[in-house]
């Protein structure tokens, strides 16, 4: 299967100049496009709250996927590389036009799919060291964390944390493993979410 995948940021661009470059893409090279992914959302939102979640859960080995550039995948290098590693790993194909990149099942893609896995796992990691870092610099500083006196509602522990949180999730760090790091469980750190009405 070949699939054309288009993202713009704002309904103020249009989707026809992406889709302009990969149709005549497709035309030099005999390739059609089967199935179109068109959306209009911020490539900070993480891959499964947009239209390309469902095509990476759906895709198979041997498929391509054609987009303009690896931008249009998401906006941060961690997001990019987390969705590349993960297309590799399933041996899915992925080519950009302006980039000129063709991710597949090559010696070169697989060196790239280590090189994406193992800096996914530093960079999961560095996030985890830095959390761990800057709550013992504010039970240091006297700054009293955990569930306050009396209190039983366990989202309080997350009071103040909205950007920290809004940035771990930014690069992919799972609820989960949120809520380790802040002593609280996965239920606990999705019902702060949509409380605050974060992501």
């Amino acid at each position: 299967m070949t699939y054309g995948y288009i993202r713009i940021s704002t309904d103020k661009q249009t989707i026809d100049n992406q889709q302009y470059e990969i149709e005549r893409f497709c035309s030099t090279n005999n390739l059609k496009i089967e199935q179109w992914i068109k959306e209009t959302i911020s490539g900070t939102k993480s891959p499964e709250k947009r239209l390309l979640g469902p095509l990476l859960a759906e895709v198979k080995a041997g498929d391509l996927i054609i987009c303009s550039e690896l931008s249009r995948l998401g906006r941060s290098l961690f997001m990019i590389m987390s969705i590349l590693n993960h297309l590799m790993l399933r041996d899915v194909r992925i080519w950009t036009i302006k980039d000129n990149y063709r991710l597949g099942d090559n010696i070169q893609s697989k060196v790239l799919a280590f090189a994406f896995g193992l800096s996914a796992e530093i960079e999961r990691e560095l996030i985890s060291q830095r959390t761990k870092e800057a709550l013992a610099r504010k039970r240091s500083e006297g700054m009293v964390l955990g569930r306050p006196s009396g209190k039983r509602n366990s989202r309080l522990k997350l009071s103040g944390l909205e950007q920290e949180i809004t940035g771990l999730l930014d690069k992919q760090v799972s609820k989960s493993e949120i809520g380790r790091m802040y002593g609280v469980n996965r239920m606990t750190v999705d019902s702060f979410l949509k409380e605050r009405k974060l992501h």
